[in-house]
């Protein structure tokens, strides 16, 4: 029989706050933390790269972009099918296969006088790559952060995804004008290397997460995911919120035409430019400590359908033609808005059986690439008649009014679960 002091006590360990330091001190929390870092930071100054070089050995703006279309495509195209394998062998041995293979995939490519189509098709096997090591490291995560120092820990690791791809963007010009975009290319190798480094010697051997090993068709674990992921009510709204990001990441594919309305003679388009780009991923870096750091866990899920309205309401003000300094202050709280994914991530961790994980982010890191690449594209072709204000502003309106319909959803779906559990509603 209950009694009223168990939920008492069940809400003040739900509640635990972790801290930053106490998940930094979880050693193969730091493993995982450092070999993502050094392995973005690698990948960005290769995207610079690989711009350059291609740029350089073609002369064609059309080819410089295809190239770059190339860093989505293979997620959208085989990530869902790859990620299986982060539940059908031991997840540590999944990510360090990636990591070899990726380095000595771009140590190829690092060759000087590569063809270009042999160019292509490495890049698209390493961006490939990505895919069953980015589920492997998604799943393997919360076996090594439980409870609130999972949302901590994802919040650290968000923050300095977007550090370092700040600074990879802008140092990585300056870098590949002094050593050449061939030995960019070479370090980029180097830094898988040292990532597989970092795992074999921080992160411990554990067994597969599934217990049919690889007997299943990686088709029929594809299919096995998707009915679990879109199956289920909650998971599949949870989705749908993290799919939201195509709205609020349009602007950042704008950014360039936009400065060039945006200018005034004071600065340059390219440092416009530059700060259009950064304003969102500081908002988001903004967001998330504030998030994981002052918001008590009970209280996230609550949050999430107003931040995620924040997230794209922002970006209305754009329709009124603001200044600068206007649309810089909107896309920083745009970014702070977007750290309502935090909750979802956590939230879809906790309903995704262990075994599943690896195949179910797959499926939502597919997702996430293809709206953000269908958004910018989409929202290029619009801006063409429109010009990048107006496009910007129907991304803000249009999204809010998803995020408000998805509010809904999971305030009835939460009514629902209380209910079924005999507590008392919260919304």
């Amino acid at each position: 029989m209950r009694t009223r002091r168990l939920p008492g006590r069940h809400r003040r360990a739900g509640d635990h706050h972790a801290t930053y330091g106490e998940v930094i001190a979880i050693s193969e929390f730091r493993a995982l933390w450092y070999g993502q870092g050094l392995s973005l930071l690698g990948d960005q100054l290769a995207q610079v790269a690989l711009a350059v070089l291609v740029y350089d050995r073609t002369g064609s703006p059309l080819a410089t972009a295809a190239v770059y279309a190339l860093t989505y495509l293979p997620s959208i195209v085989g990530g869902p099918v790859l990620a299986g394998l982060a539940d059908r062998f031991a997840r540590r041995g999944v990510m360090l296969a990636c990591d070899l293979a990726r380095a000595a995939l771009v140590s190829v490519m690092a060759l000087p006088g590569m063809p270009f189509w042999l160019l292509c098709g490495l890049v698209f096997l390493v961006v490939l790559l990505s895919a069953p090591f980015s589920a492997a490291r998604a799943a393997l995560l919360p076996e090594v952060l439980e409870g609130d120092r999972y949302v901590v820990g994802s919040a650290l690791q968000n923050m300095t995804n977007q550090a370092v791809q700040m600074l990879g963007f802008a140092a990585g010009g300056a870098v590949i004008a002094g050593m050449g975009p061939y030995r960019a290319l070479a370090l980029d190798a180097a830094t898988f290397l040292g990532s597989a480094l970092i795992l074999v010697t921080g992160v411990r051997r554990r067994p597969a997460a599934s217990s049919d090993g690889p007997k299943a068709s990686m088709w029929t674990t594809t299919r096995a995911g998707a009915r679990l992921v879109f199956g289920d009510r909650r998971l599949r709204t949870l989705v749908l919120f993290a799919w939201l990001c195509g709205f609020y990441i349009l602007p950042e594919g704008l950014a360039a035409p936009y400065a060039a309305r945006l200018y005034t003679g004071t600065l340059p388009v390219p440092v416009i430019t530059g700060l259009l780009m950064a304003a969102m991923p500081l908002g988001t870096v903004v967001g998330a400590f504030v998030f994981s750091r002052f918001v008590a866990p009970s209280r996230r899920l609550r949050m999430m359908g107003w931040l995620a309205t924040l997230s794209c309401l922002p970006l209305v003000v754009t329709a009124l033609r603001p200044p600068l300094a206007v649309v810089l202050a909107a896309w920083v709280l745009s970014g702070i808005g977007g750290a309502y994914q935090l909750a979802a991530n956590a939230a879809f961790v906790q309903r995704v059986p262990a075994e599943r994980r690896g195949q179910a982010f797959g499926l939502v890191q597919s997702g996430l690439m293809a709206v953000q690449g269908a958004g910018i594209l989409l929202g290029g072709l619009a801006a063409e008649r429109l010009g990048p204000e107006p496009v910007i502003a129907l991304a803000g309106v249009v999204g809010v009014v998803c995020a408000v319909a998805l509010a809904l959803v999971w305030a009835e779906s939460r009514r629902d679960k209380d209910a079924r559990a005999g507590a008392p509603a919260t919304t």
